[in-house]
């Protein structure tokens, strides 16, 4: 059965917002229980999660917000945006909302280095996390083949690229990573776009993608708190994808201790949009057997 969808004009009334370090930031919030965070990614906002926000907010307190630099958030031109400060943020947000207990993620492509980093700190004691899923990013920077748009945004060209960035561009790249039967329709590719102009986005664009050599400074750190192995971990990853595709689940395996992966067949970069009600199973699931007793060995 097909998720509701909400669109993006109702979800825009939900908003609320708070002050990060003298910038406006637009959150959701909805739901009770265990709070869950979920966290977007490159170039798009918190309206990515729109397919599952109801149905996990059966379930959870789930929490959003458009980072900084992204979806109808303040964009501001002459700053240097890094994931250590929106890992900041989504820690700003939680104590605003007064979350006290330990924090389940759910995070996507920019987001999974975002949860990462707060799965760090949760090694150094400064946050408590639950369980963290990852959906298609670059958890490692050696598998991560970034599309022709993000190399030119790293070029020196990288600002002229950015403020010349237009729908049709955004359209051209997201026909790149999307699974060919799970392109975005028209419409969608309306409310991504108005998402990525907002607050005259594309002027920061080459500000943002400084993610991509920020990872591989974090790399070391980041890769060593996945294979601690005392938060439950799991990948649900869209099989196609171009850029963190089959390739990065190979590596995933490859790397931490008993890995929980899934590969979800035919599907691209943007999981939670091209195959919801997949992610949705996979991820009840995962929250599920975190639940379950330990088995009781019997010994004769």
């Amino acid at each position: 059965m097909a998720l509701a969808e909400i669109p993006l004009c109702i979800w825009r009334k939900r908003s609320q917002t708070f002050d990060f370090r003298g910038q406006t930031i637009r959150y959701w919030t909805a739901g009770q229980g265990e709070p869950l965070l979920l966290i977007h990614g490159f170039p798009s906002a918190s309206w990515d999660w729109h397919y599952l926000w109801q149905p996990l907010a059966q379930r959870y307190r789930v929490i959003a917000c458009d980072m900084l630099g992204f979806g109808d958030s303040a964009k501001p031109v002459n700053h240097e945006y890094s994931l250590l400060e929106q890992a900041d943020l989504q820690q700003a947000l939680l104590a605003q909302l007064g979350v006290e207990q330990p924090v389940h993620l759910l995070a996507h492509d920019y987001g999974d280095s975002v949860a990462q980093e707060l799965l760090a700190r949760h090694y150094d004691s400064q946050i408590q996390i639950a369980s963290c899923v990852f959906l298609n990013g670059g958890l490692f920077p050696e598998t991560h083949r970034p599309v022709l748009m993000q190399k030119l945004l790293l070029s020196p060209l990288g600002w002229m690229i950015g403020r010349a960035f237009s729908r049709d561009g955004l359209v051209k790249s997201f026909h790149q990573i999307f699974g060919p039967q799970t392109l975005p329709t028209e419409s969608e590719m309306d409310d991504f776009w108005s998402l990525i102009e907002s607050n005259n986005g594309p002027r920061v664009m080459h500000k943002l993608i400084g993610y991509i050599p920020e990872r591989r400074v974090q790399r070391d750190r980041w890769v060593a708190a996945m294979q601690r192995g005392e938060v439950p971990l799991r990948v649900i990853d869209g099989e196609v994808d171009p850029i963190s595709g089959a390739h990065m689940v190979a590596r995933y395996r490859e790397l931490i201790p008993n890995p929980d992966a899934v590969l979800l067949s035919g599907i691209g970069h943007y999981p939670q949009i091209e195959a919801p009600c997949q992610v949705l199973k996979h991820y009840l699931a995962f929250r599920d057997q975190q639940m379950l007793p330990p088995l009781k060995v019997a010994c004769s």
